[in-house]
């Protein structure tokens, strides 16, 4: 009998790693060999993108996948899939509303996807140069030196309109432009991996899935600029990431694409790897080539900017991994294929790592003015347990809260500025009607208030004074001149922060009092969180619906719960830790939040 497939795929990103792709990457090769079915190729790939539904599986030719995959699944898949030639009902993936088995590319998580960045992710092995090279891998590097002079390379990313990916959006052709022109006989060329907004895994996604896409693009752009020597500044805490960035170096070393005399042409240019120990503050470029120096990653004023005074005092191009995701693309399609995607001041796609509650976890790419509402209804599949959307948060800690009533705004860089909000790297954490949007500024408060370096008073000081204004509201001791002193700090900040961390930090402040004031005036003026999640604010009640089952009590860690059995018990509130045991263990839904 014909085979049906030959080759099979399994998402071997960070989030499948985690949950066993490893035992069923080795299970399918064990399998496959007592099936004498060792002529199919098993691949372990980056991330497929729909991380809820793994660990993932796929096989090709014939498009099938299966999702949630457990090592015992294994042996069904191959004695089925490849040995009887008939995908195992139950555990592949099938349309809910027509029953059918359908590719996983055709699901209602891709169909509004466009993927240029993430194209190869989840259909290469990413830690084998050939199957790069079999897709296009370094056909843009070899264009780029064989036929093109510097100035035409930046003359194409200009054209583009490709802006940064990073957070703020400067057109990546002028910071190339500026760094090519920059006097100096030695000049560097970064990529910024330092990924620390909490939710957000694109860059990991890419350097896990597709490595020597950032290293051809480095190339390219060192070309451009003028530069023998890059660095990518990667955060430890992405040890897989760092795996295959390191075989990704070797094996372009090996192969000429990095080292010496580039194709014969007589370019050079050489990549290492630095490691980031975990301060967010390092994704700030002056901060990145302050600690890539060996120094303490704290910034630098600008200007100049690190085009023109960067590493070791050398001109220097930075830019983060998605934006030299693009470069080869661009290269290979052209300057005006790019333009014709997204909009006019927002060109080609972008990476959101879409979190939070929402059905369909995952990495999304979508072009450019793509709505919110698309992202998180067509492609995230809508809130879980049929709750309300109440708001999105974009960019994150330096972001802004999105309300529902901005569900259809286009997500690009002019339209989420004029609602207060950033695009960012990436982040994009979805809530339900059970988030107090006041925990919520006060959990991103208290994440920049950890990560600030302290070189300025007015983050390292006002920054605390917004936490500790935020944290007396949710406990309750709130005042109302305490929306007036944050919209004050908040001001002081952005405009004294001697860096971009500093400058964005009270946004999360900013937005949530201007969409959700409601919220800040009904902790203030009735002591009440409307959601319940403030526990100082928070009372547990016995309903009438009470038997007298005596189960509370018994958990209750106080004895704040007390009555006679069959009868209605009573809470002592003054006992009560508002720990919410009763709750849990309560089956008759007689306790209720008050």
């Amino acid at each position: 009998m014909e085979r049906v497939c030959d080759r099979i795929y399994v998402c071997a990103g960070t989030g499948c790693m985690s949950v066993k792709a490893q035992a069923i990457y080795d299970n399918l090769l064990s399998e496959l060999e007592a099936s004498g079915c060792q002529d199919v190729k098993v691949v372990k790939t980056g991330c497929f993108g729909l991380c809820s539904l793994g660990p993932l599986v796929a096989t090709k030719p014939d498009n099938c996948f299966y999702p949630n995959v457990d090592p015992d699944d294994v042996a069904r898949i191959v004695q089925g899939h490849l040995v009887d030639g008939i995908p195992v009902d139950g555990l592949v993936y099938k349309d809910s509303s027509t029953g059918q088995t359908i590719p996983l590319f055709e699901t209602d998580f891709y169909k509004k996807q466009m993927r240029i960045v993430f194209d190869r992710c989840g259909s290469m092995d990413p830690e084998d140069i050939d199957d790069y090279l079999a897709h296009d891998g370094f056909k843009a590097l070899e264009k780029v030196l064989l036929t093109m002079s510097r100035e035409e390379v930046v003359e194409v990313i200009k054209a583009s309109g490709l802006r940064g990916r990073g957070g703020a959006g400067f057109p990546a052709g002028r910071k190339w432009e500026v760094t090519l022109n920059a006097p100096g006989d030695k000049k560097y060329v970064i990529c910024n991996g330092d990924e620390g907004d909490p939710g957000a895994f694109m860059d990991e996604g890419l350097m896990e899935g597709d490595p020597l896409a950032i290293i051809e693009a480095m190339a390219i752009a060192a070309y451009a600029v003028g530069s023998d020597e890059g660095f990518i500044y990667v955060r430890a805490e992405y040890p897989l990431a760092v795996h295959r960035l390191t075989i990704a170096i070797d094996q372009a070393r090996e192969r000429g694409y990095l080292g010496n005399n580039i194709m014969g042409t007589g370019f050079s240019f050489n990549v290492s790897l630095r490691l980031g120990a975990g301060a967010f503050v390092c994704g700030e470029t002056t901060a990145m080539v302050r600690s890539i120096e060996g120094l303490r990653g704290t910034p630098r004023l600008k200007p100049p900017s690190s085009a023109i005074k960067g590493l070791f005092g050398c001109p220097t191009l930075i830019n983060n991994v998605e934006t030299y995701a693009n470069i080869g693309r661009i290269i290979l399609n052209g300057a005006e294929w790019f333009r014709s995607i997204g909009t006019e001041g927002s060109t080609g796609t972008k990476v959101f790592a879409l979190t939070g509650n929402v059905v369909n976890v995952g990495l999304v790419e979508v072009p450019m003015g793509t709505t919110l509402r698309e992202i998180v209804f067509d492609i995230g599949g809508g809130i879980p347990e049929g709750r309300r959307f109440k708001a999105a948060q974009s960019g994150g800690p330096s972001g802004g809260c999105i309300p529902e009533e901005h569900l259809d705004i286009p997500i690009d860089f002019e339209s989420l500025s004029s609602i207060g909000s950033i695009m960012g790297s990436g982040g994009l954490v979805i809530m339900d009607d059970r988030t107090c949007m006041v925990s919520i500024a006060k959990f991103f408060t208290e994440f920049m208030v950890e990560e600030s370096c302290g070189k300025c008073p007015p983050c390292r000081i006002g920054l605390v004074r917004m936490l500790e204004i935020l944290e007396r509201i949710t406990e309750g001791e709130g005042r109302m001149r305490d929306l007036d002193e944050l919209e004050e700090l908040s001001e002081m900040i952005i405009e004294m922060s001697f860096c971009g961390l500093g400058q964005t930090a009270p946004n999360p402040v900013l937005t949530t009092l201007m969409h959700f004031r409601d919220e800040y005036l009904a902790h203030i003026v009735e002591k009440r969180c409307p959601t319940g999640a403030c526990c100082a604010l928070l009372s547990y009640e016995i309903t009438e619906a009470c038997n007298g089952c005596k189960k509370c009590p018994r958990v209750c860690p106080t004895g704040a719960i007390s009555g006679k059995k069959k009868e209605r018990h009573v809470i002592d509130q003054s006992k009560c830790t508002k720990c919410g045991a009763c709750l849990d263990e309560c089956r008759y839904d007689a306790i209720i939040k008050a």
